[in-house]
């Protein structure tokens, strides 16, 4: 069986191009910009890139972006006073505070204090509260990327026995509430699997739909999943560099092996990544649509 390759650069870059004619639309026909505000705490490297390719996706759409970067000694109260003064702010219609933040920093304090309505990353609360009950006003960035790669590559959710490996409130969690909803598009029968799970084959070897997160290279490997299933996998892991000292990256999946078993498998990098941002873009537009009662 030769493997259909989901490509994240692929659908990103379709749902980037919707996204712009959509941005110069609003402009145009309603004179509203959307807005997006990156805070980064500290001079995390990993953090400084992600930010940096968000404020990049924001400039190539259209979207107006402010980027607020504090040293790693600033305190909670003015990091606090910042997320006021853009929760106020009109121009902005999503906040994004980049993880991690520095340990003397209480991270639900600076979450929950960002207003729900410019939550685009959805960790608030209440955007996790309205998934839970399928009424969400946005899908957290990395779980609405992988059901995108699913629907637009023709997968269908319904009735699928769908297993997601990797318990996280960032991916975990939330892709096993989005993907389980009876709606349509939706409705897999979800098994969430976590690091307590006593033998995670069990469930991967009956999954129609299987999905990855947790930062263990290769950890699924052929043996542990049925002919014809569809991977979606969300690990990056750094295994080496080349000769020429460029990073060695794989997924949670043994890519090589698992595809000749898989109807079709994200490849890690070009797989989930390029989707993550992409969905932030889309939260803001749709944050900027409800706040100007167009959504």
């Amino acid at each position: 069986m030769t493997a259909q390759i989901i490509s994240g650069t692929e659908i990103a870059k379709q749902i980037r191009e919707e996204l712009t004619q959509e941005i110069a639309e609003l402009k145009e026909k309603h004179n509203l910009i959307p807005g997006l505000a990156t805070v980064l705490v500290g001079e995390d490297p990993a953090s400084q890139v992600y930010v940096g390719q968000k404020d990049k996706a924001s400039q190539a759409l259209g979207v107006y972006s402010e980027r607020h970067d504090l040293s790693a000694d600033t305190s909670e109260q003015e990091l606090l006073a910042l997320i006021d003064k853009l929760n106020k702010d009109p121009k902005i219609h999503g906040i994004l505070v980049q993880l991690p933040l520095p340990k003397h920093i209480n991270v639900p304090r600076v979450l929950f204090a960002i207003d729900p309505k410019k939550d685009v990353d959805a960790f608030h609360p209440v955007n996790v509260g309205k998934l839970m009950i399928g009424e969400p006003d946005y899908l957290p960035c990395t779980p609405c990327g992988i059901y995108q790669l699913l629907v637009r590559s023709g997968i269908d959710i319904k009735g699928a026995e769908v297993v997601m490996v990797g318990a996280s409130n960032i991916v975990g969690r939330p892709t096993a509430m989005l993907l389980s909803q009876e709606k349509e598009g939706f409705g897999g029968t979800v098994t969430l699997c976590h690091i307590l799970t006593r033998d995670i084959s069990i469930h991967t070897k009956r999954a129609d739909i299987l999905i990855v997160a947790v930062g263990k290279p290769k950890l699924i490997t052929a043996d542990m999943v049925k002919e014809g299933v569809v991977v979606i996998d969300v690990g990056v892991n750094r295994i080496g560099k080349t000769e020429s000292g460029k990073a060695i990256l794989v997924g949670d999946v043994d890519f090589e092996a698992v595809k000749e078993k898989a109807k079709a498998i994200t490849p890690v990098p070009g797989g989930v990544g390029p989707m993550t941002i992409t969905m932030l873009m889309l939260n803001t537009v749709k944050a900027a649509k409800l706040a100007a009662g167009l959504a």
